[in-house]
């Protein structure tokens, strides 16, 4: 990484250092998918990069944590961690990832769900009383094999920690059981698709979550202390104190996480309506509805291009959701600042994006609010965007493509440190 200022971001390039690693990465990640998750490798590397910098790391945090890619790696390197998210479903997957189990117990829970599955009467009706987007994205079949699924789940383990990682596991086949066009981004039905045997997929996944739990458990260390928090950070009260922060925010004008766990969230009764977990999104479209644009609360980076897309875009709901997401990562990184011990470091994955021919620099923007929040010795490092194709286009339908003329461009990912020193 090289220290920088933001008249020599353009110089920032690519380190195979952040592209690669020799280490294989836990099972465990890839329990449950879930997009833009970054390698685990970058924190990793983030943890050796901080104590080679003299940073001494007891505690880490991720503010915008997903699905716990930083907890997990956090927890296998003895280190404790705080951090929150706004999707129920995500934190869910976080919370299972990162937490410990008996094998044992796993094996008695899912031998109790496999002999009351087959025992579950549930009449064809059911499905005409479902939620209407669930029968969107489920034929009748698929819909009453999952619910027969669900209540043998639920019947045969008692809240906590093991309910939640059965839960996870239901959650991680529903695509897989739906309509969902596979390996499109947004929400597409493939009119094609077979249907699948849904216990079969399930006790795939249960397979693999009993090697990921082997695995982890066959790692010594001590024992660390992981807390998840389903919340907004900007409105997180109880906020601890930590030594270094690693993070991807939300992409601007990207994915709407909402409507990608759509399923998850409407199976697991996180929501009537997934559509109400768009509010509070950073980045969402829909957190900007009502928003008026005030140019006194974007920093300089940050005025320049909501200038910018004004005069070519006038003020749409696109360029008040970039506004919106501007002054919510202001906020982001003075809270950031708070919370970090003296001398702790700041760590964040961001992409640049591009829309209709306006660059959208959130990288610069993101170095402008880390100088006015006082850190020093901000670096950075880039890296290509890895398991997306090679690829930095997406089409009309949110897939990965080579077309240049796709509407939302995505670029190399920035890898950006900064201390927090207080004197």
């Amino acid at each position: 990484m090289i220290s920088i200022t933001l008249e020599s971001v353009d110089r920032v390039g690519v380190e195979d250092e952040w592209n690669f690693s020799n280490d294989t990465e836990f099972t465990m990640h890839s329990i449950h998918t879930y997009p833009a998750k970054f390698p685990s490798f970058i924190a990793k590397k983030a943890f050796d990069y901080a104590e080679a910098e003299g940073v001494k790391i007891e505690k880490v945090a991720d503010i915008f944590c997903g699905c716990g890619t930083v907890a997990l790696e956090a927890k296998t390197h003895s280190k404790d961690f705080w951090g929150c998210d706004i999707n129920p479903v995500a934190t869910l997957i976080a919370k299972v990832k990162s937490e410990s189990y008996d094998m044992a117990k796993v094996g008695e829970y899912f031998s109790l769900i496999s002999t009351l599955y087959p025992r579950v009467d549930i009449s064809d009706a059911a499905y005409e009383h479902a939620n209407e987007r669930l029968k969107y994205w489920f034929t009748q079949n698929s819909y009453i094999q999952l619910l027969c699924l669900k209540i043998a789940i639920e019947d045969s383990i008692p809240k906590g920690a093991y309910l939640d990682a059965f839960h996870c596991l239901f959650s991680s086949i529903l695509k897989a059981s739906s309509k969902w066009l596979t390996k499109s981004i947004k929400p597409q039905v493939d009119p094609n698709k077979k249907g699948i045997v849904v216990w079969d997929v399930f006790e795939q996944q249960y397979n693999k979550f009993m090697k990921s739990i082997e695995q982890l458990n066959s790692i010594a260390g001590s024992e660390s202390s992981i807390s998840i928090e389903n919340e907004n950070f900007l409105e997180a009260v109880d906020v601890p104190s930590v030594d270094l922060i690693i993070s991807s925010p939300p992409y601007v004008t990207s994915y709407e996480y909402a409507d990608l766990h759509q399923l998850s969230s409407l199976w697991l009764g996180f929501a009537d309506d997934y559509r109400d977990l768009r509010r509070g999104t950073i980045g969402s479209l829909y957190n900007s509805e009502g928003y008026t644009i005030n140019m006194k609360l974007l920093n300089s980076v940050g005025r320049k291009i909501v200038a910018e897309l004004i005069d070519t875009q006038r003020a749409t709901a696109k360029v008040r959701s970039v506004a919106r997401y501007y002054v919510d990562i202001q906020q982001a990184i003075h809270k950031c600042s708070q919370m970090l011990s003296n001398g702790g470091m700041a760590f964040f994955v961001v992409g640049d994006t591009e829309y209709k021919g306006v660059k959208i620099k959130n990288s610069e923007h993101l170095i402008q609010s880390l100088i006015d929040e006082g850190f020093t010795d901000i670096k950075a490092a880039k890296r290509r965007i890895s398991n997306k194709l090679l690829t930095p286009y997406r089409d009309e339908f949110g897939r990965f493509s080579s077309d240049k003329s796709s509407r939302t461009i995505y670029h190399e990912e920035y890898i950006i440190s900064g201390r927090m020193w207080r004197h």
